[in-house]
Parts: structure tokens; C-alpha cells; sequence
């Protein structure tokens, strides 16, 4: 059970961030021009989630007007290449030069043809027409978490159980900046990782939310313990209701995937069991639905949760 105690104890931190990836230099050096007539744009920090530890390996698409524009925004994400169809480019100049003329790392904004933009993307993706070629981002290990929730007295976070549908954790991602989540922990493995789905569905919150991997769920949430935290599970078969639960100082929601719900273990290291009461014949909710309900209604019953919702 936990014992809402200050956090302290800084050992292990490797068992909980989970192995390390190969990193890449940030040399912050312009892309080169890849098509005739692109336009030379720039950009302007707003909130951005800082990458602390250099970049992952590899580079994904991120896509859809919401995201493209959360990455400009975002002065630690390092843009490769920045492309829109020649009609989007147009509508989007003005826009996106205004965003990023303070970022320090020139851009070329191509215009290409459908075809050739399309190529570059998973076939049916819906990206309004624009797209940027990123290095993910590496997120805040869980002692980090921990260490920021120590000087506040509230403190919100949610904890996802191997789900691994892209556009619940999206949505999720996308209800936690709105009710002032700190960070979204999931599974290493068997989950939704960062990819131009899950940014699509989160409208912009992947660069706002931190989402954070953990090799071992149950040494993670008694970590959580240990900083004060206290893990509410929810559940259908549930006595409590959320309702009636105290949800005040650190708390970190737990969910499970659709169907299978919260694993036994994790089941176990939960301080309390919670359910959200429905009506009708359909008596569950789609995971992102139940989590942006429980979100709610630990908001509504505290004033100095932090305000991080996107203006959206």
C-alpha cells in the first residue's frame, strides 16, 4: 500500500527507464533543399516537452495539421524534413514561418505533388496534407516524474496496461494535457509507441505529455508508491465507485486494454480498485473514454491541478 511519503530513494534507475537506444547527434544542420521553389521558414517555441536525454534512433512521420504544428512548436524536436502538398504548402506558409522563425534550425518547407507526398506516408492516413520526418523523442525517466511531483502537492498521472490500439493512447495522451496529467506511463512492451497514428489521434499532446516505456510495470508503480503516489486501478467488478474514492495528492489512474482489462499484477499493486458506473446494456467503456472520464473527475474536485490543457 502506499505509504504517500516523499520521494527520496534514487537508486535503480536503469530496471525502470528500461534498456537504452542507440543516440543520435543533434547537430541542429538545415536540412538541404530537396524540391524547386521551397520556401525557407522559421518557428517559435510555445510549451514545448523537452527531450533531456538526446534522441532516440530512427525517425517517423508525424502528420495532420494539429501535430505538424505542436512539432514546430516544440523547439527540442529535431525536424529532418518538413513536406506539404503544393496546395497545403500555400495554405500553411504564413502559418508555419511564424511558428518556427525562433527554433535555430532553418527549414525548407517542399511542395510536392499527392503522389510523391503520399508515397512517403502508411497508405491511408488521413494528414491533411502536411507531414514532418522527426527523431522521437526521448521522455523524462520515472524518477524525474517523481522528483517534479515532489514539490508539488498534487500531482496526476496515468498508467496504461499493455494497450496497444495507437488511437487510444492518442486520445488518452490528447485528455491528459487537456486535465493536467503529468505523464502517461505504458509497457515497453505490448504497447502503442510514438508513431504518426498515435500523434494524429493526440492532436498535438505528444509534444506536451510525456509518454514513458517502462520494462516492469510493477516495480514501477511501487516506485510511484514510494514517491507518495496513490494507484488507483479501474475496473467494472469494482465496490467503489471513482466517486467515492479520495483522489486528493499524487495520484496515478491505472487502465487496462479493452476486453482483458488490468493484468492480475497489476491488479495487485493497485492501492484501490475503482469503477465508473454505466447504465444500459453495454457496461464497458472504450479505454480512452473511461480514462478521460477519470481524469474529469479528478480535476473537477481540485482546484490547483495544474492547467496544461492545449487551446484546441
Amino acid at each position: 500500500m502506499s505509504k504517500r511519503k516523499g520521494f527520496k530513494h534514487h537508486a535503480g534507475r536503469d530496471e525502470l527507464r528500461g534498456p537504452r537506444r542507440d543516440e543520435n547527434p543533434r547537430d541542429g544542420r538545415p536540412t538541404a533543399d530537396r524540391a524547386a521553389g521551397a520556401e525557407q521558414l522559421g518557428g517559435e517555441p510555445a510549451h514545448p516537452r523537452s527531450d533531456r536525454h538526446g534522441n532516440q534512433g530512427g525517425t517517423i512521420w508525424l502528420y495532420g495539421t494539429h501535430p505538424v504544428t505542436e512539432v514546430l512548436r516544440n523547439k527540442q524536436r529535431n525536424i529532418k524534413r518538413l513536406v506539404a502538398i503544393s496546395d497545403s504548402q500555400k495554405q500553411h506558409a504564413a502559418e508555419f514561418a511564424s511558428l518556427i522563425s525562433m527554433r535555430g534550425q532553418p527549414l525548407v518547407l517542399e511542395a510536392l505533388d499527392r503522389h510523391a507526398f503520399e508515397r512517403l506516408l502508411p497508405a491511408g492516413s488521413v494528414h491533411q496534407g502536411v507531414a514532418a520526418l522527426v527523431t522521437p523523442l526521448t521522455p523524462p525517466d520515472l524518477f524525474e516524474i517523481c522528483d517534479d511531483a515532489e514539490a508539488s502537492g498534487t500531482s496526476l498521472l496515468l498508467i496504461l496496461d499493455q494497450v496497444t490500439d495507437p488511437h487510444n493512447v492518442g486520445a488518452i495522451l490528447r485528455s491528459a494535457a487537456a486535465f493536467g496529467a503529468r505523464a502517461v506511463i505504458v509497457t515497453e512492451r505490448n504497447a502503442a509507441a510514438e508513431s504518426g497514428v498515435l500523434a494524429k489521434s493526440a492532436s498535438g499532446a505528444l509534444e506536451h505529455v510525456p509518454l514513458i516505456p517502462v520494462t516492469n510495470l510493477a516495480r514501477a508503480m511501487a516506485q510511484l508508491k514510494e514517491a507518495g503516489f496513490w494507484c488507483i486501478g479501474l475496473g467494472a467488478e469494482a465496490a467503489e465507485t471513482l466517486a467515492e474514492i479520495d483522489l486528493s495528492g499524487r495520484v496515478a489512474l491505472v487502465l487496462g486494454a479493452e476486453g482483458s482489462g488490468i493484468r492480475r499484477l497489476t491488479r495487485d499493486n493497485c492501492d484501490k480498485l475503482a469503477r465508473l458506473p454505466t447504465l444500459g446494456p453495454i457496461g464497458q467503456l472504450n479505454v480512452s473514454n473511461a480514462a478521460a472520464i477519470a481524469m474529469y473527475e479528478v480535476a473537477r474536485r481540485r482546484a490547483d491541478l495544474p492547467a496544461t490543457a492545449l487551446d484546441r
